[in-house]
This record gives C-alpha cells, sequence and structure tokens, in this order.
C-alpha cells in the first residue's frame, strides 16, 4: 500500500460521516434548494428565491388521539423551509430516499398531514390561551373561522440507480372499482430522479454539476466525464455529495482526504483511483463486440455497406462519421 492510499484508508477509518447527513447538508444551502424546487416544480423559473427561504423544525412529530387512545407518531423530515408570499408564508419540505420505497405516496401524505396537524395544534394552543372565540363551534374547534393554515408542498429526490418503479400516488397504491373511484381522494407526490434528470433546467452550478456527474456514473459514460470535468477541479464538498448519491464510501473518503490537502477533487482522477474507469471500458468493449457482430451478420448475409452503417447508427446511435470507422475497420 502506498502512502496516497494508506492516508485514504486512515480517513476512511476515521470517517464516521454518514451519506444522508452531507446530503442533507447540502440542501440546507438555500442556493441549492431553491434551485432544485424550481427546477422540479417550476421548470427553472425563479419562484424562490434563496434570500426569502428560513430554516423550519423537521421533526413534524404528533399526538393522534382516537376514542380515548392517544399515540404519539414520529415523523422527521430531512429539510424543511419556509417562504414569504405577501403576509403569508408556504412551507416546503423536501426528502432524501435512495431506495425504491413502495408506500411512499403515503409517507408523504402522512408527513404533510402532521405538517398541517403541526400548525393546526400552535393556532389552537394561541385561541386557547387568547380565549377570543366567537362562537361555540370555534370554541369546540379550538380553530376561529377566520383562520387559515399554510399550504405545505413536499418534493422526493430519489438517488437511486435503477428506475423508480413504485407508485407516484395514493390510487397507485390502491386497489379500486371502477365504479367508485371518483370518489376516492387522491394524493400525488413530487417526486424527481437523479438517473433521469437531464431535462431539468438548473441555474445554480454546483447542483447541475452534482446531478451531472452522477448521473454519468450511473450511465457509466466515463467518456463524458473525461471531456467536460478533465482540467476542472471541483469543490470537495460536491465530491462528498455526489459520492453520497452515488453511494460510494471510498468517493467520500477521497473527497475528504483532498479537503485536507487543498479542497479540491478532479473527478477523472478520482475516479480513475477508484477504478470506475475499468468498469466502463468494460462496458464499452462490450458495445464493441456488439457493433463487430452486426457487422459480421450484414457482411454474411450480403447487405451492403451503406446499409450496414445505417443500420449501426440507429441500433447503437452512432453518428454517420462513427458507424462508417466502425465499418471500414471491421468489414
Amino acid at each position: 500500500m502506498n502512502t496516497d492510499e494508506r492516508e485514504v484508508s486512515e480517513t476512511a477509518n476515521k470517517n464516521k460521516i454518514r451519506p444522508d447527513t452531507i446530503l442533507k447538508t447540502f440542501w440546507r444551502d438555500n442556493e441549492h434548494f431553491a434551485d432544485l424546487f424550481n427546477a422540479a416544480l417550476f421548470g427553472g423559473e425563479q419562484v424562490l428565491k434563496p434570500h426569502d427561504l428560513t430554516e423550519v423544525d423537521t421533526d413534524v412529530s404528533s399526538m393522534l388521539k382516537f376514542n380515548g387512545h392517544a399515540e404519539t407518531v414520529q415523523k422527521i423530515l430531512d429539510v424543511v423551509k419556509k417562504t414569504a408570499y405577501g403576509v403569508d408564508f408556504v412551507i416546503w419540505g423536501l426528502e432524501n430516499q435512495s431506495r425504491i420505497h413502495y408506500a411512499m405516496p403515503l409517507r408523504h401524505m402522512v408527513g404533510d398531514a402532521f405538517s398541517y396537524l403541526k400548525e393546526y395544534d400552535e393556532i389552537a394552543a394561541g385561541n386557547r390561551q387568547d380565549k377570543t372565540f366567537q362562537t361555540s363551534d370555534e370554541f369546540l374547534s379550538n380553530f376561529k373561522k377566520t383562520d387559515r393554515l399554510h399550504p405545505v408542498i413536499s418534493l422526493c429526490v430519489y438517488y437511486g440507480e435503477n428506475e423508480w418503479d413504485g407508485p407516484f400516488s395514493l390510487k397507485d397504491m390502491l386497489e379500486i372499482p371502477e365504479k367508485i373511484k371518483p370518489l376516492v381522494s387522491d394524493y400525488r407526490m413530487n417526486l424527481i430522479q437523479v438517473r433521469s434528470s437531464e431535462s431539468l433546467r438548473f441555474s445554480n452550478p454546483d447542483v447541475n454539476t452534482v446531478f451531472d456527474v452522477s448521473r454519468s456514473i450511473y450511465e457509466r459514460d466515463y467518456a463524458k466525464i473525461r471531456d467536460v470535468y478533465r482540467d476542472k477541479e471541483l469543490p470537495s464538498d460536491l465530491g462528498l455529495v455526489i459520492g453520497a448519491i452515488t453511494e460510494s464510501q471510498q468517493l467520500i473518503n477521497h473527497a475528504l482526504e483532498s479537503e485536507q490537502k487543498g479542497g479540491q477533487v478532479n473527478m477523472c482522477n478520482a475516479l480513475e483511483e477508484l477504478k470506475l474507469e475499468g468498469r466502463l471500458e468494460g462496458k464499452q468493449e462490450g458495445i464493441e463486440e456488439g457493433i463487430l457482430a452486426n457487422i459480421r451478420t450484414c457482411k454474411n448475409f450480403n447487405i451492403s455497406k451503406e446499409d450496414a452503417i445505417r443500420n449501426l447508427m440507429k441500433e447503437f446511435s452512432l453518428s454517420e462519421p462513427e458507424a462508417v470507422s466502425y465499418v471500414k475497420k471491421y468489414w
């Protein structure tokens, strides 16, 4: 083991930081948080302004009472922000998810309901203390006719490599007879997937880089990482986030090690050291074998070179010069 490998190993042994902690820290930054929600929910329009966001308690645990029975139910969100709209405000909640959860819409619905219940309890407590109820109905409700709750908007960010095949709404989780479908209330969650986020319009360069590099790692597109990031040094905290998203403890350790040496990470060097390049090149070798087999089949069936080129372009998403080059090489 050389000196660098020993230092990384020692960092790994000392490192107790959890990936979810890294992600929560990244999204607590108002610039990152606002850009994520603007890209995911507003098509990149700058609706949320970073300077308008304030931190809110993430614990929305509550006591549920029913028929004389009381039970405390715990629910803690990952990041919660509040933003003002005139004299009112909106609550924005973020939940990080690294695995497919087949009850996720229900989890989100419960989390939002607890957020509303928490605000109701606060308003009710104030009303009881002030004793300014105008009617007996207000007294029984602990809620005045003019009282209003504030909107809660939640977003789930799914970081997994596999495509989300779970439900997107409460109705997706239910077996509903056709006759009563219109009568059943639905709850649809907001979800984005890192692996298929190329259409999102990010404005913040940190958020865009984190999604772009993570997506390229999932796609094993090392050529893109090499071409785009060869001469770019990324801040070590972005390396940490990319490592957390892709669940690479080695990348997290390397980012921490780089932080001690100056705070910059070269993604090309990092991926080479982690031997991801070998896995990516292995996939490229498999593609080459497929192209070779395709060309041999065309040749054996007396298909013209022109048709073989067109077939390669279609089957392997190649440009015409690339397809021509392969036909010249293997014909």
